[in-house]
């Protein structure tokens, strides 16, 4: 099955306004959003899309009534729905929406949705970097550019808790086609779908069933420069960071992450590792080490020689 990856996340909110603010100020595109929510877009048109708690058209809450209603995956082609739809059909109700998408959930109980993909092809540089033997970054091309617009790439991946990571996989691997690309021993799997070289586009943490919901998500970015230069203008907004800026050893992905008004943390992302069929999974205990190959922490601009508080 040619699953590319998340197309959208629905979340049902309280506080419409203040969600639709911090997507618009984590960097996204506002399209038709207005008092009662709307759809918040990066550059290739995977979105969030917000809207009240209680709207009637979006599927049942999860048992803990975490914000995150829906997971919309873009496939590659009807082919592709078709399978879905016969597959998860053996066992589950499969829905047929009226735009031609399809509605179900997986074995934990979230809501998923199946449409042929809404990705636009992006023809972008990412950052590059001058080195010695490679100088990659044109001649007069300064690095840095405090007054670049930054405007998230691509949706990247979801991260779920769940009760039961191993039958959470399961699913997603014998039902979806996902496969296991590095895993943490005891905590959850690293997932990445037939369509996509991303290292994943889906995570699992095992936790108690209160904790059931949507730990984070996050964009890809054009590089590690953007990655901090759009957490410090957040951070300079007034949002709390929560962990970073960092780079994980797992998908080699720069992150930060963000406190949010959707129940959930909010990341950054940029370079993430991309495997194909001969990439062979490794395994690790989950620790702060093998989390993050590295972590720094953020303050306040100074200047050497100056007061350093």
């Amino acid at each position: 099955m040619k699953i590319i990856g998340p197309d959208a996340l629905v979340f049902g909110v309280d506080d419409i306004a203040a969600a639709s603010q911090y997507l618009i100020d984590y960097g996204l595109q506002a399209v038709d959003a207005g008092p009662h929510g709307g759809r918040f877009e990066a550059l290739d048109g995977t979105a969030i899309i917000v809207t009240r708690q209680d709207d009637p058209s979006l599927p049942a809450p999860l048992p803990t009534n975490a914000p995150l209603r829906k997971t919309i995956y873009g496939v590659a082609d009807q082919a592709t729905l078709d399978a879905i739809a016969a597959e998860l059909s053996k066992d589950r109700e499969v829905r047929r929406l009226d735009d031609g998408s399809l509605e179900s959930v997986d074995d934990m109980g979230f809501a998923l949705g199946f449409q042929i993909t809404v990705r636009r092809p992006l023809d972008l540089p990412s950052e590059r970097v001058n080195a010695p033997g490679d100088h990659a970054r044109p001649v007069n091309d300064v690095g840095v550019d405090e007054d670049r617009v930054i405007i998230p790439r691509s949706l990247s991946h979801v991260v779920y808790f769940v009760p039961d990571a191993a039958k959470a996989e399961t699913f997603y691997v014998e039902r979806l086609g996902f496969r296991c690309t590095d895993r943490f021993i005891g905590t959850g799997p690293f997932l990445q779908p037939a369509g996509t070289l991303d290292h994943h586009t889906l995570f699992m943490i095992e936790t108690p069933p209160f904790m059931l919901g949507c730990e984070h998500f996050t964009f890809h970015m054009g590089g590690p420069s953007e990655v901090l230069l759009a957490g410090t203008r957040f951070v300079n907004k007034g949002y709390e960071s929560f962990w970073g800026p960092g780079r994980h050893k797992f998908g080699s992905n720069w992150f930060w992450y963000f406190n949010s008004p959707f129940g959930c943390h909010v990341e950054y992302d940029a370079d993430m590792d991309l495997h194909d069929e001969e990439w062979e999974a490794r395994e690790a205990p989950i620790s702060a080490d093998a989390s993050q190959a590295f972590l720094f922490q953020y303050r306040e601009k100074w200047i050497p020689g100056g007061d350093p508080q």
